[in-house]
């Protein structure tokens, strides 16, 4: 539990994995306005003088009406030791010591949830952050924004000295989110930033389980939010301290894109898709006995598959024209539009069939799989990645909502 005194650190326990921020704390100060957390782990190097510049700009930016909340994740270097004796010198600084977790979303989160601002922010406390880009932020939120981004990729934005690999894995990790979650990750030019501010209102009441660094994709994905303001900034490089960044970073950005991708899907529907995707196996493996059994016709098991697979893609079609996605097929009746559709479903399901062939004859000729336990492996693979694309494509057509 967080302690109400500015000046005391609060231990906290281990995480559930979702959290979930609230209205704004009744006993909060009057004119506290903006709260901004700084996620920290070994940074007593840096972390004097990202609060010394801090105070100083939102003295001026907010009059005074903030507070500062170092989360610290036990640092050995006695971080948040640092950090509250400096809050004795500034009474806007309150320092949180997690003693059982850690992971830089989850910080931001428990931070937020303490705190008593309309509005909340984060940035990190390594100074690769400039502190000068807090007043643009706080500027564009102040003019309405439901959240201010803090971008590179933004004229008057960029990055300072990386190397050409660090540019190229940063680049390659925007398009790998652009793929999983385009829509999500789509709408900032700079996703993978960690210096933002949002309105508590857009955020208020939902439920988030965040994982690993990238805590905005997590917001952009569940958050209420209609205007998003984008500032520039030039990502400075650490001048103390060592770079968290490592290959596990990388691994929960892709672990989180596909959870978050995931609980993203409209539940109601993917199950209809799903029932009749269930149909469908019983379709495709009563085809794949019928022509590939040794006793029954003992055709090729590529040749059967294909035949197979296309008499479920009909069986599926036609179900999900009628009852999964029947409330925009009825409105889009027309021969010709629903030969559209099925040429769509056709074109994803056949690429889904690809897959399904080939992870079918991997399992079956190169592991020794039993051929149907091996079907039945690869079409559940497949299932998310087809009904993903039919989502998206196969009936949407003529911009009605699927």
């Amino acid at each position: 539990m967080v302690n109400p005194d500015l000046r005391q650190t609060a231990s906290l326990g281990a995480t559930t994995g979702r959290l979930e921020i609230a209205a704004a704390h009744g006993d909060a100060p009057s004119g506290i306005r903006l709260s901004l957390v700084i996620p920290t782990y070994n940074e007593s190097k840096n972390i004097p003088e990202v609060i010394r510049q801090l105070s100083a700009l939102l003295d001026r930016t907010c009059g005074g009406a903030y507070e500062i909340i170092v989360v610290d994740d036990d640092s050995p270097d006695g971080t948040w030791a640092l950090a509250l004796e400096l809050s004795k010198q500034y009474p806007t600084l309150r320092v949180m010591r997690r003693r059982t977790e850690r992971g830089l979303a989850t910080a931001v989160i428990r931070g937020w949830q303490a705190a008593r601002g309309n509005v909340l922010a984060v940035m990190d406390g390594d100074l690769q952050h400039p502190p000068d880009a807090i007043s643009a932020l706080w500027s564009e939120v102040e003019k309405g924004a439901d959240i201010a981004v803090a971008s590179r990729h933004v004229e008057g934005g960029g990055v300072s000295d990386w190397s050409l690999a660090r540019r190229i894995v940063s680049r390659a990790a925007q398009v790998l989110g652009l793929l999983i979650l385009p829509n999500v990750v789509g709408r900032v030019s700079d996703p993978m930033s960690g210096y933002f501010m949002i309105r508590r209102s857009a955020i208020q009441g939902i439920t988030m389980n965040p994982l690993g660094y990238k805590i905005l994709v997590e917001i952009l994905g569940r958050g209420r939010i209609r205007w998003i303001a984008e500032v520039p900034y030039l990502f400075r490089e650490r001048t103390g301290g060592e770079s968290k960044l490592t290959r596990s970073v990388y691994v929960d950005y892709l672990r989180h894109l596909l959870r978050l991708r995931i609980s993203l899907l409209p539940l109601d529907r993917f199950l209809r898709f799903a029932v009749v995707g269930f149909s469908g196996v019983f379709v495709d493996m009563a085809m794949l006995f019928i022509l590939s059994d040794p006793t029954m016709l003992g055709w090729g098991l590529t040749r059967s598959k294909l035949i197979g697979g296309e008499v479920a893609i009909v069986n599926n079609f036609y179900w999900n024209d009628r009852w999964t996605f029947g409330d925009v097929s009825s409105r889009q009746n027309r021969l010709a539009q629903r030969i559209r559709r099925f040429a769509k479903f056709q074109i994803v399901c056949l690429s889904g069939l690809a897959l399904n062939t080939i992870l079918l004859n991997v399992q079956f000729n190169l592991l020794g799989i039993n051929r149907y336990i091996a079907n039945a492996v690869a079409i559940a693979i497949v299932t998310g990645w087809n009904f993903w694309l039919n989502l998206k494509l196969s009936w949407r057509i003529s911009g009605i909502k699927a």
